[in-house]
């Protein structure tokens, strides 16, 4: 099956910030490209066990970005307590893939400011002040995994693959 939304990995290499914020964004657009040209029921079309859909897979990114750049990275008590599910059953579509860009300005901004890939971070991680580079890190895999989730689910849909 040809790989019909194929996107080639970035080649940044001239920062260490830069490099990391070109691959965490790769991976957001991965996730993003598989709801491209889909309708709501597609949207929240449930394909396994657990209940995953693509829209419930961006919900719960959104509140990953608010709560690792914006409580953790930028230090906004606010975004601490959030609901990482991917219930979206009373949500609006178009929102939820609205809070999701909004969430990666908010967050790309935090780690403009940050600046520093060694800069501690603004709240503690389980009790220890772990790096933007550890945050950039984590949430980069995070969203990775989920991309590949996407991925499935989309070619499940309409048969569409590629990253």
């Amino acid at each position: 099956m040809a790989e019909t939304q194929r996107q080639p990995v970035p080649r940044n290499d001239s920062g260490e910030l830069d490099t990391a914020l070109a691959f965490l964004t790769f991976a957001r657009e991965s996730v993003l490209k598989k709801t491209h040209g889909l309708d709501d029921e597609q949207l929240r079309r449930v394909l396994v066990d657990t209940g995953t859909t693509l829209l419930g897979l961006i919900h719960h990114l959104t509140a990953a970005e608010r709560y690792w750049f914006g409580y953790h990275v930028a230090g906004v008590t606010s975004e601490k307590d959030r609901d990482f599910g991917m219930d979206v059953a009373e949500l609006d579509a178009a929102q939820v893939l609205a809070d999701y860009h909004t969430a990666i300005q908010v967050s790309d901004a935090a780690i403009r400011a940050a600046g520093d890939p060694a800069a501690p971070v603004a709240e503690p991680v389980d009790g220890e002040f772990r790096t933007l580079r550890w945050v950039l890190a984590h949430m980069t895999s995070e969203t990775a995994r989920h991309a590949g989730h996407a991925d499935i689910l989309r070619e499940q849909i309409d048969g569409t693959t590629g990253r």
